[in-house]
């Protein structure tokens, strides 16, 4: 099946269409539908119409963006009506929530007359927190947005003018900066004077370009003073005093191009014709105005091409913006997105550019090099920083600028944005947080590898830690220069640096185990694992993290041999904690012990609560197996059974804990409060202690792959020093997540 094919079945697979609705409480009982509905309902309904402001504590209404069209102008299909352009706003609904936990209803008006569209959409004010007008074609699109602007008290936005304006302008701040010219100097040149285009071209004077340098071409060519006679007032805002032209005239000796209009109407002669190191913004879409491969290769200087295509670079996509613009006005209760907003939200995306890009998304658009430069002047879509990065800088701006109903700490504030796209980020913050107050000094084993050194630059920026990578000197320096990261990193080179100290006290520690003198010194020299432990051992860094680049035993045995376990303890253990939608459980052990008995049991849960601890997790322990509570009775049950009576014994044992019992006991408050009402615990577990390493590895996987749950770890408990071991392939993020809670261990 072709495209077509496969998004009719898409759409119309069961459910139909791409949204639905679903309830935020409980609904299971007489009295939760009580509260929902009849009569309890009654007592918000009071205080609402005592305070409207009520309406945003006690309903969605802050949460939810109408997007309302009449389907006059739909991209690419034109004016189809109301009913057909339905996919469409179902399909923006969809973005809204998946890039910024956003809820939408579409509202699909079946209006021509801008004054039945605007008394319509108006009326729907105490239902949205905001409004986002799409696909009305203009010009009555600039009169509906104005008209709705002053008569509603909440937030109007038409993403069709504003949006690639937006967008556009980021990319234009950081090809300006990129190109070495000045923004107040170019001259532009726009083909296309539609709604979009003339946004676009009032937005760049707002960024500072130069009314008087735009020049803007629609299908009769330039548009002039003379031809004032046959423009509406809004292309009459751009008319120029100069001489009458076409797209190609108005095109020899410009610094930017903006292409908002139709494929293919741009040829390399006229790219050719140019100023030195263009811009060209050729973003008709789905065939853009000058195919990117002819720009390119029409000059032998820099150009610097946008699109509106993902195949090609520098992709300017409206969904960049009206998420993550709508869900910094909305959790400050806007007014209005104004245009501080608008600028803010720009120069925030152009920041985001020239910042190091997360593996994640250089593997979601195939593993191509995306770094500052001509071919990446915006980041790409599928980017989570982006949320972070423009949500607060536009609800800074909308509180700065008077718009804001609402005051917001914008530090805390990004936290709760993270805690919007998974748990693991919220519990991550916790850590990250405590490791910033007092970051120590953490030693990257393979430090030459890019991952290292890309960390080491997001942990030093961040304040995280203070990175040691730990490799040739040279080399690191090299890499970091090309990856374009704007630092210098503090290098301890294995070859040079103490390894003669080193080696020796590698030979006090293991010269009864078989190390010979001429050994220690080619393992400190050759091995990072091994230099690195020392280091940690002899207090010359707080932490180690290895693993990278080397299978997890082969990692984990140089900081076992050299470190060791702490003085109370006899066994190290690996924990991953895995994060559900509301839910944070820690596994363990998933990566160490084989076949631990009833004592190592026992340590590797003392070590795992303490673990859950510096994340604010108060844990709650569950000794797994196949068993409830005696239920079956042989050496496999008995085990964790044992080690259940130790820590109940133990009189530092601060948390409770309970077993044998089967992993959904441990999980499901139905079944560990109505079966066993005995149980030590009181709530569902979050510290399941697997009965052997066969188990919880199998265990965390499956909950991983099939439960939706995402993994931070392994984090190795119970060593005499910060150490822990990376997965081979992990990205950059899981580095600096684990550098945090290394640091939180040293402190």
């Amino acid at each position: 099946m072709g495209l077509e094919d496969d998004a009719r079945e898409y759409h119309r697979r069961d459910p139909p269409g791409k949204i639905e609705i679903s309830t935020t409480k409980p609904t299971n009982t007489q009295r939760d539908l009580s509260l929902a509905y009849s009569p309890g309902v009654a007592a918000p309904c009071m205080d609402i119409d005592d305070n409207p402001e009520k309406a945003y504590t006690y309903t969605a209404k802050g949460n939810l963006v109408g997007v309302v069209s009449n389907g006059s102008a739909v991209l690419g299909l034109g004016n189809i009506g109301a009913q057909a352009s339905k996919p469409v706003m179902e399909g923006k609904g969809v973005l809204f929530k998946r890039f910024a936990d956003i809820d939408v209803f579409d509202i699909e008006l079946d209006h021509v007359d801008p004054d039945d569209f605007v008394r319509s959409v108006a009326a729907m004010e105490p239902t949205f927190g905001g409004i986002n007008l799409e696909d009305i074609k203009a010009p009555e699109c600039f009169e509906i947005e104005t008209r709705l602007h002053e008569e509603m008290d909440i937030p109007v936005f038409h993403d069709d003018q504003h949006g690639t304006a937006i967008i556009s302008g980021a990319a234009l701040l950081n090809a300006v900066d990129i190109s070495d010219k000045r923004i107040e100097d170019l001259e532009i040149v726009f083909s296309g004077a539609g709604a979009s285009a003339i946004a676009t071209a009032r937005f760049y004077v707002s960024l500072g370009a130069k009314k008087e340098n735009i020049l803007m071409c629609d299908s009769s060519g330039i548009i002039t003073e003379s031809r004032s006679d046959d423009l509406n007032e809004f292309k009459q805002e751009f008319a120029r005093d100069v001489p009458e032209g076409d797209l190609a005239d108005a095109m020899e000796g410009a610094d930017v191009f903006v292409g908002l209009s139709v494929g293919g109407i741009v040829s390399p002669e006229m790219i050719r014709s140019m100023a030195e190191n263009p811009i060209v913004f050729a973003m008709a879409n789905p065939d853009p105005e000058i195919d990117y491969e002819d720009a390119k290769g029409a000059r032998e200087d820099t150009v610097i091409m946008a699109t509106g295509r993902s195949d090609y670079p520098n992709q300017v996509n409206n969904v960049l913006g009206f998420p993550f613009i709508f869900r910094g006005a909305l959790d400050v209760r806007a007014t209005e997105i104004n245009e501080e907003m608008k600028r803010a939200a720009a120069r925030a995306l152009a920041e985001l550019a020239r910042k190091d890009v997360p593996d994640a998304v250089v593997k979601a658009y195939g593993d191509q090099p995306l770094q500052y430069g001509p071919e990446y002047v915006i980041p790409k879509p599928l980017d989570p920083r982006v949320l972070f990065e423009i949500s607060p800088a536009v609800a800074k701006a909308a509180i700065e600028s008077g718009a804001a109903r609402k005051e917001i700490d914008v530090e805390a504030y990004v936290e709760r944005l993270e805690a919007r796209l998974g748990k693991s980020r919220e519990m991550m913050r916790v850590v990250l947080n405590k490791a910033k107050s007092d970051p120590k000094r953490v030693a990257l084993a393979a430090g030459t590898d890019e991952k290292m050194i890309r960390a080491a630059y997001q942990l030093e920026e961040q304040g995280i830690a203070e990175p040691l990578l730990l490799g040739n000197e040279e080399k690191i320096q090299k890499t970091a220069r090309r990856l374009g990261l704007a630092f210098s990193p503090t290098v301890v080179d294995p070859r040079t640096e103490n390894n003669e100290e080193y080696a020796q006290r590698l030979y006090e520690l293991r010269r009864r185990k078989g190390i010979t003198r001429s050994e220690a010194e080619e393992l400190v020299r050759r091995d990072s694992n091994y230099f690195g432990s020392v280091m940690v051992e002899q207090g010359d860094a707080d932490a180690l993290l290895t693993g990278l680049t080397h299978h997890y035993p082969s990692a984990l045995r140089p900081p076992l041999q050299v470190i060791g376990t702490a003085a109370d303890t006899e066994y190290a253990a690996g924990v991953y904690m895995l994060t559900f939608r509301n839910r944070v459980v820690f596994c363990a052990d998933t990566t160490v012990n084989q076949d631990p008995d009833d004592e190592v049991l026992a340590e590797i849960t003392r070590h795992t609560a303490d673990l859950a601890r510096r994340f604010n997790v108060e844990p709650r322990a569950a000794m797994l197996s196949y068993s409830n509570f005696g239920s079956v009775d042989n050496e496999g049950t008995r085990k964790p059974r044992r080690a259940v009576e130790m820590l109940h014994e133990d009189p530092a044992v601060d948390f409770p804990v309970d077993g044998e019992m089967q992993a959904d006991t441990a999980v499901v408050e139905e079944i560990l409060n109505g079966t066993y009402e005995f149980a030590e615990l009181d709530e569902p577990a979050n510290v399941l202690i697997f009965p052997n390493l066969e188990a919880g590895n199998i265990g965390y996987k499956l909950l991983q792959r099939l439960g939706g749950a995402e993994a931070i770890g392994p984090m190795l408990v119970g060593m005499e020093k910060p150490v822990h071991v990376l997965q081979r392939g992990d990205e950059v993020k899981d580095i600096v997540n684990l550098a945090g809670v290394a640091v939180v261990d040293a402190q």
